[in-house]
Formats: structure tokens, C-alpha cells, sequence
């Protein structure tokens, strides 16, 4: 069985409308997750840290579908 990892993190963007961090050295790595409902859990607590900050935001990046770079898979597939 495979592992479905998720990164957790974030940050103060350069601009709301675009997914530029303003400084790279001040992201916010919040934690690696074994499954997507545990990140998300996560991401949503972070996020309503910094619901008054427009600038803020946080992000959710599917690491199990980086492990493996030989296999194409979309965006949406999932991968077993």
C-alpha cells in the first residue's frame, strides 16, 4: 500500500490574485500528512489563523504524486 502524503504550508503572498510568496524564507511549513482529510483538517486550522490577512494564504501540495516521475498521471487521477 502506498503512502498519500500532503505538505501543508504557507505564507504572505506578494499579491492576493497570484501565488508569489513575499519571502520564501518565511514560509510556514505546517506539517507532512499520511492522507488528504488530516491535511485538510490542518490547512483549515491555519487558514482561520489568518482569515483577516488577505495576504496570507495556505496550500495543500500532493506529495505521493511526486515520488514517482516515471508514472503520468493527471492532476485528478489517483494513483495506487
Amino acid at each position: 500500500m502506498s503512502q498519500r502524503l500532503h505538505l501543508v504550508f504557507g505564507g504572505e503572498l506578494i499579491d492576493p490574485s497570484k501565488n508569489t510568496f513575499k519571502d520564501v524564507n518565511d514560509i510556514h511549513i505546517v506539517g507532512m500528512f499520511p492522507d488528504y482529510d488530516s491535511a485538510l483538517n490542518a490547512w483549515k486550522s491555519e487558514a482561520q489563523k489568518t482569515v483577516d490577512n488577505a495576504h496570507m494564504r495556505y496550500f495543500i501540495s500532493h506529495i505521493h504524486r511526486l515520488r514517482d516521475e516515471k508514472t503520468e498521471t493527471s492532476t485528478t487521477k489517483e494513483l495506487s
